[in-house]
């Protein structure tokens, strides 16, 4: 590769005609640049100055956009089974996303005949110069990143070829259809740290998304348009619909539409698959140990299962390791103007216990300036009298109880006896400073507050509830070594009153005692209330036998639900301890009391700007109720129960502020969803968790943490509060690079968790990551983590869209994709014909993941979408960690029909794709959320009988949600891989049966994410088509 910059085609900051809005020529630049952060101010994005960057893309004289090459061929088939036709783009068009009339909706739903569709279709065309418009044409070229000369890299077979190309645009002889794609291994593993790619400071508030434009001010730019939170939008390009042509004027019609010749159709083989990466990592690092003591070493995909040794720079946790990703950008004379890290903090998923250090009454040895804990990146000076700071470099004395002589080498010699040195994670037991009123902490409490309405009386609920936990209390959980857990227990059940009990131990028969005024909550009881459930076992057991007959008659269908949390923190309070609440509640709070809800569905706002307020939860109450449950440690698991719609978006707040989870089963029935819900009652209850927890993130100069994504709650811009935090949440953390870094000592990183243990000890859990750091761009390629920077933007589109309009955020992740892509092509790539799709090796699979999340319930405006059901998916992704994003993005299709039951390899997942189905198959599809199994209406009756015990398909009933147990392989076979999917998954999935052409067959193809969507968005295909025509503008 060339050392020269780029110097021939113009720079990313200077307009383009047929750009953001412009109608030809150059105009003068804007005033502020539009390259900017999710809601912060925008920053530039810039040409590298030569002799600043490698690069090696061919002058943009060589790359003339074709008019007719930008849009896609009218004769090509999705990738799916229903071919589709498209139309010219009309002259408004509809954003990314929304719902097309494709043929899955017409199935749903009877629309407009054939032929008043095709005549609305036409008369809504903008026939131009052109008339029809065409797919454009492209190869894949997946590359590594090598040193010159550049390596020969095979190509994808090309896309069709478009009849308004040009002789330039055309692409080479195409190879076999079957040939299949060789990506480029790359040269090296050093790991460039970790990051985000959007320059600019966070938002003071919740975050919001800003356009991002490629300019700086003072140069020729996009035109800009009025954005959110200061930003600037582009406005939509030539030719091209304004923001993505799955929008339902772009992409709908009859098959007969427009058609021409038929045309070769782009094998689906050809074109990067996740089910493969993931296979191949597997192949490549699965079951091998990998060590923590190089740093810059690329850690296997998330997917991958292998062992962590710790050995210092980072930590022993599988999903701890700092899954980072890191952009650069160019600014004028600055080798680095800009980097944005990304970190995933999986704080409390660790596979062995932590070493724990205890100092006694002087606790931890921590830096006079920064104040971070003794940990590797220290470095010991003057015989070991002093030590140095890795993250401030002050030079700090050395306590007389800690010091000790160095070696030859100038390490300690009790190096490899302390935790602290040798290791990326340990924890140290906390002095009273670290206690609340220096006093220290009481073990928690569980309390189980459950809704005694009519709904869950009548549905068998409340049966279901007292009996599961008559053994599930007995499983609570305890600290390592204990024989019993030291946490307290207590019960409330409520409708429009709160009725507390009194299970001391001492007592006969469990007592009462109501509590009607909601208005001013109290506690009634404290002795007796919160009790260890080993001591008052027999007086718990006659409680949960007697509620379900207490209420057996009840007729009140009203409840409250503000003041049962304010119940619990008062209880808390009382007992001086943290805890958490498990409350099971059927319906919106209606009932006169605090926090009383209407109901605000209006499906009208959809598709519009006010459609935000949809996932605004409701102010006062609930805002306040979340920041007295972090002050009191007191953490909110909610199960919903409903039968329609209950504003999730305001009673999931609270849960959401303080380390909790939202459980929601709409419907219940217990036939078909009680083993479901106990499946995932099981799991809450006993999963390792510890509470009242504070968190800060220290860094090395040169850069800072500036955002925080997940359960959490921010008095201020440094401290995360969590009332509690357990091994299924994770935090995503947003860095800024602000000052020069060194690639020599790299970047330095400490977490520090401060938390209370479910047996009442307050700890400090230390986590350490060192990084490294590169002025070439192409490092930051090679080592980037796509599953992490996917889980990124799907934190921060899921914030965004409360302040802005759905479409605008659409728009922006489309053009964020781009222009990384670009940035790589422009920057990093190997010399190649425009019409050549070039992606970095390591980020391939980013478009799938990309386009599933825009076709994600939140982020597709539709009406036939559930307002909870969005607004759940919104708060449960915000709190995911990496695996979890990752599964729920690009879900498990399981071929089961052809499975070796005698193997002990797992079964292979296919492309997620309906092309993949066949009509004799029988499929598993999970995604962490959800399970179905889809059987084929061919399926072999033999394999019928060995599943289901039936003769034949037609005899399977319809409301059967789990496989029988029966004696035979494959029965055994399939019933162990569900098994264990529903064991290492966090959430519970309910399997869903669904035979092929049945109607809810509807539900299981909108997780087929590689075809187009059910409500709305593209197919992988198209989105591939449409984000290489943006990268061959922003380099054109």
């Amino acid at each position: 590769m060339s050392q020269q910059g780029y110097v021939a085609a113009p720079p990313y900051s200077q307009a383009q005609p047929g750009m953001g809005a412009y109608q030809g020529g150059f105009g003068s630049g804007p005033t502020q640049p539009l390259y900017g952060h999710y809601g912060g101010p925008p920053q530039a994005f810039s040409a590298p100055p030569a002799g600043m960057m490698k690069s090696s893309v061919a002058p943009a004289a060589s790359m003339p956009l074709s008019p007719g090459s930008s849009q896609y061929n009218p004769n090509v088939q999705q990738n799916g089974s229903h071919p589709q036709s498209y139309p010219a783009p009309p002259a408004v068009s509809a954003p990314y996303g929304q719902p097309p009339h494709s043929l899955y909706n017409s199935m749903a739903s009877p629309g407009q005949p054939p032929t008043q569709q095709l005549t609305n279709q036409m008369s809504s065309m903008n026939l131009g110069s052109h008339g029809k418009f065409s797919m454009c044409s492209f190869y894949f070229l997946v590359q590594g990143l090598q040193s010159p000369p550049p390596p020969a890299s095979s190509v994808m077979p090309p896309g069709l070829q478009s009849p308004h190309m040009s002789p330039l645009m055309s692409p080479p002889q195409s190879p076999p259809a079957s040939m299949p794609m060789a990506s480029q291994s790359m040269a090296g593993t050093s790991m460039a740290g970790i990051g985000r790619p959007f320059p600019g400071p966070p938002p003071p508030g919740p975050g919001g998304f800003q356009q991002p434009g490629l300019g700086s001010a003072g140069q020729p730019g996009y035109p800009q348009q009025a954005g959110q939170f200061g930003g600037y939008m582009a406005g939509p390009q030539q030719n091209m619909p304004g923001a993505f042509p799955g929008a339902q004027s772009a992409m709908a019609g009859p098959q007969s539409a427009m058609a021409g010749p038929p045309q070769k159709k782009l094998d689906p083989d050809s074109i990067p698959s996740i089910t493969h990466v993931i296979e191949d990592d597997q192949v490549k690092q699965g079951g091998q140990v990998f060590t923590t003591n190089i740093r810059g070493q690329v850690p296997p995909l998330v997917t991958t299962d292998f062992t962590v040794t710790d050995q210092g720079k980072k930590c022993i946790s599988k999903l701890f390791f700092m899954l980072c990703q890191r952009v650069l950008n160019k600014q004028c004379e600055d080798t680095l103007s800009s980097v944005r890290e990304l970190i995933y903090l999986s704080l409390f998923s660790v596979q062995t216990p932590l070493y724990v250090v205890n100092h006694g009454d002087t606790g931890p040895v921590r830096c006079n300036r920064c104040k971070a804990y003794m940990c590797p990146y220290m470095q010991f000076i003057d015989g070991g009298r002093r030590y140095q700071c890795g993250f401030c470099n002050c030079v700090n004395e050395v306590p007389v109880f800690y010091f000790q002589h160095l070696d030859h080498m100038g390490r300690r010699v009790d190096f490899y006896e302390r935790p602290e040195l040798s290791l990326g994670s340990y924890e140290f037991v906390a002095t009273l400073d670290y206690c609340k009123n220096n006093k220290p902490p009481n073990p928690p409490a569980y309390i189980f507050m459950i809704d005694v309405s009519y709904n869950n009386i009548k549905s068998g609920l409340v049966k279901l509830i007292c009996d599961e936990l008559k053994t599930l209390l007995e499983k609570l959980p305890r600290e390592e070594g204990m024989e019993t857990s030291a946490i307290k227990v207590g019960f409330v059940t409520y409708n429009k009153v709160l009725h507390f009990y009194n299970v001391k131990s001492a007592l006969a028969q469990p007592q009462m005692m109501v509590v009607s005024d909601t208005a001013e909550m109290f506690v009634p009881l404290l002795d007796g209330f919160l009790v260890n459930y080993q001591d008052s076992r027999a007086v718990i057991y006659n409680l949960l036998d007697q509620i379900p007959d207490m209420f057996a008659d009840t007729a009140e269908s009203e409840t409250v639900f503000a003041p049962v949390i304010q119940a619990g923190v008062e209880a808390f309070k009382a007992a001086e301890c943290s805890g958490k609440l498990f409350i099971f509640q059927s319906s919106m709070p209606t009932a006169e009391a605090p926090g009383k809800l209407k109901n605000r569905d209006d499906k009208k706002l959809v598709n519009t700007d006010k459609e935000k307020t949809l996932f605004q939860p409701q102010k006062g109450v609930y805002e306040q109720l979340s920041k007295d449950c972090v002050a009191s440690g007191c953490c909110v698991d909610l199960f919903l129960f409903p039968s329609q719609y209950t504003d999730i978006a305001t009673m999931a707040d609270v849960p959401s502020h303080t380390g909790g989870s939202v459980y929601k089963y709409s419907n219940f029935q217990i036939e078909t969803d009680g083993e479901h819900f106990l499946r995932d009652l099981r799991k809450d209850v006993q999963k390792s968790i510890g509470f009242d927890a504070i968190m800060r993130v220290r860094t090395s100069t040169g850069f800072r943490a500036t955002d925080f994504f997940g359960g959490i709650y921010m008095n201020n811009t440094t401290d995360v509060e969590m009332a509690a935090v357990d091994c299924d949440n994770g935090v995503t953390v947003e860095f800024k690079h602000d000052d020069t870094l060194s690639e020599e000592t790299g970047a330095l990183m400490q977490c520090a968790l401060l938390y209370t243990t479910i047996g009442g000890q307050r700890r400090l859990r230390i986590h350490n990551l060192s990084l490294n750091c590169s002025s070439q761009l192409s490092e930051l390629y090679k080592s980037c983590e796509t599953d992490s920077l996917i889980n990124f933007f799907a934190k921060s589109a899921y914030r965004a869209i409360l302040n802005q309009p759905l479409k605008n955020v659409r728009e922006i992740l489309v053009n964020q994709t781009a222009h990384m892509l670009a940035c790589y092509r422009k920057n990093c790539a190997s010399p190649s014909a425009a019409s050549q799709l070039i992606l970095p090796d390591a980020m391939k699979v980013f478009p799938v993941y990309m386009n599933s999340l825009m076709k994600t319930a939140p982020l597709v405006g539709s009406t036939e979408l559930s307002t909870d059901d969005r607004a759940h998916q919104r708060l449960s992704v915000m709190a995911m960690g990496v695996e979890d994003t990752q599964l729920l993005l690009y879900p498990r299709l399981i071929p089961l029909h052809n499975i070796d039951v005698n193997s002990e390899k797992p079964a292979t997942p296919v492309r997620c794709s309906e092309e993949r189905l066949t009509d004799s198959g029988i499929f598993l599809l999970e995604n962490g959320q959800s399970m179905f199994l889809w059987l084929g209406q061919a399926s072999s009756p033999d394999l019928i009988q060995s599943l289901f015990n039936l003769p034949s398909l037609a005899h399977l009933q319809g409301h059967m949600c789990a496989l029988p147990e029966l004696d035979n392989p494959l029965s055994r076979k399939v019933r162990s891989i569900i098994s264990g999917l529903l064991e290492k998954r966090s959430n519970s999935m309910k399997l869903q049966i669904v035979r092929q052409k049945d109607k809810p067959e509807m539900l299981f193809r909108q997780f087929l994410v590689e075809d187009k969507g059910l409500h709305g968005g593209a197919s992988y295909m198209d989105f591939l088509c449409y984000v290489h025509r943006e990268i061959r503008q922003l380099l054109t």
